[in-house]
Formats: C-alpha cells, structure tokens, sequence
C-alpha cells in the first residue's frame, strides 16, 4: 500500500520510481513553471515529468536546482523524466535530442526517457537509441508513451529491452484495463498522463459524494484511486495550495466497492489523441 509521497514502486530493472510526480505539461517557461517545481519539491514531491515538446526544460530545470537546494536534498533523491518528440525519433537523432533535453535541464542524467508517441515506422529505431543510452548507463531507466497493446506487441519484436513504463492518458472515463493488464503481464509500469481529464471530473457527482465521506476533494479522490490501481500519478498545477493538495492523499484508503464503483465511471473517452489517429 501506497502510505506517503515518497514511497516508490520497483521498476522491471530495479530502478525505484515514485507513485506520484507534477506535471508540467502546457506549463509555459517563466517564474510559475520554476515556482511550481521548486514548490513541488518542497512539499515533497520527488518527481517530475517533462517533455522537449513542452518548451519548457530550462524552466524544469531551474525549479529543480532551486527546490533542490530549499529542500536541503541532492539531484539522487529526485526522479527525472522526458520524452524524445515525434520529429526526432530515429536512432542518432534520438541520441541528439536526448543531449539536447540534459542541456536544456541542466542535469548529467535522466531517470526515465520516453518516446513520447508511436510513430509508425520510426519508433523501433528510436528505441534502440534508447537501448544504448541504458546500456551506457546514461539514463536509468527507458520506456514509452501513449503505447496501445499492439504498438507494444510490434516493440518487442525488435527490442533487446523491454520498456520499464508506459505513460497513457488514464482517469476514470478511461480506465484503459486491457492495457493495463497486458502491461502488468509484461512488467512494464503503467503511468497516468491527464488522471484529472483536465478538470472534467470535478463536477462528477458520485466522485464528489465519495470525496465528501473521507473529507477529501475529487482531485484526491481520483489520485487515490490510481495509486490503490497501481497506476503511478502525474497531476499537473502550478498553484501551491493545489500542489500540496494532491499530495494529501495518503492518509486514507478507498474501499473495493468505491474503487469499483469509480472504474464504473469508464466510457472509454479521451481527452488526448488516440494513438492509432493522431497526425503531429
């Protein structure tokens, strides 16, 4: 059981990921994104999640030496992530764009890098560039993002290494259980992108009813409900109340029948691309 911020979950390679993380995406560079992260930080956050094609790794990387340094903490207690873009999915210019994100940072490693979508045709490429930065011990751990089974099932063909997390977009309207068990199977960390479906559950009266017994928000609710799944969460805000509010979610525990009742909210609605039809 998940029972404070800090607690991690063992990836397939041994790497300890934390439960929860901010987000940043849509996070613009500037002093709210570097506030936001180093607050984050503060509070006791030990992940963060970024991406090249947010635009922001300078100011990620800024409120992580900041909140590094007013937490009293070194870069090993915190946890990393990026995500190689569509247009740089090939082998050498995936090893660039993995440079490129460490610069931008401000940092000599990650903890976890991502393709960020599956490209047909480019993304079995790009994970070897991936392979060989694990190899060469330059990142500690790799996998994928917005991954359906069968994009899974075509990566293994070539892979010598399986993917140690897939990031998908996850809430209670899309509770994604097919790939979730296959992953399961697989080893492979399931991650949460979007848990809140940016703000579209908050008025959801059943969630609100459930937030009302335990004295919590449905933000928490939900967030709850992800990590008693299994799911490692990523919400994003840049608003320090919010940001300490998601994290105050480990002092209670849904029960079967409320966590069954939440997954019964599913209708396999997106808010994001569906990675079969997307066109960036």
């Amino acid at each position: 059981m998940v029972n404070q911020i800090k607690d991690t979950v063992a990836l397939a390679n041994g790497t300890r990921m934390p439960w929860l993380g901010l987000g940043v995406f849509q996070v613009e560079e500037g002093p709210e994104l570097v506030n936001a992260v180093r607050t984050a930080i503060v509070h006791g956050y030990r992940s963060v999640d970024t991406a090249a094609i947010y635009g922001n790794e300078e100011g990620v990387g800024q409120g992580i030496r900041e909140g590094l340094d007013a937490a009293g903490i070194g870069r090993e207690s915190l946890f990393v992530t990026s995500k190689v873009w569509n247009a740089d999915l090939g082998y050498e210019s995936t090893l660039k764009a993995y440079d490129e994100s460490l610069c931008k940072l401000g940092l000599e490693y990650l903890d976890l890098y991502l393709i960020h979508w599956p490209v047909e045709g480019k993304f079995t490429e790009a994970w070897g560039a991936l392979e060989a930065l694990y190899e060469a011990g330059r990142v500690k751990a790799i996998g994928v993002s917005n991954f359906h089974v069968h994009h899974l099932e075509t990566l293994m063909k070539y892979a010598r290494i399986k993917p140690m997390v897939n990031q998908v977009e996850y809430h209670p309207r899309l509770t994604q259980t097919e790939l979730q068990a296959y992953c399961r199977v697989q080893g492979i960390q399931l991650e949460a992108w979007s848990p809140l479906m940016q703000g579209q559950l908050l008025d959801q009266e059943e969630l609100q009813a459930i937030g009302a017994k335990y004295g919590k928000s449905v933000a928490q609710i939900i967030l709850r409900w992800d990590l008693q799944n299994g799911v490692v969460t990523i919400p994003k805000s840049t608003k320090a109340h919010r940001i300490a509010e998601n994290a105050d979610i480990f002092d209670f525990e849904l029960t079967d029948e409320e966590m069954r009742a939440i997954a019964g909210l599913n209708q396999n609605r997106r808010v994001g691309p569906d990675p079969d039809n997307f066109d960036f």
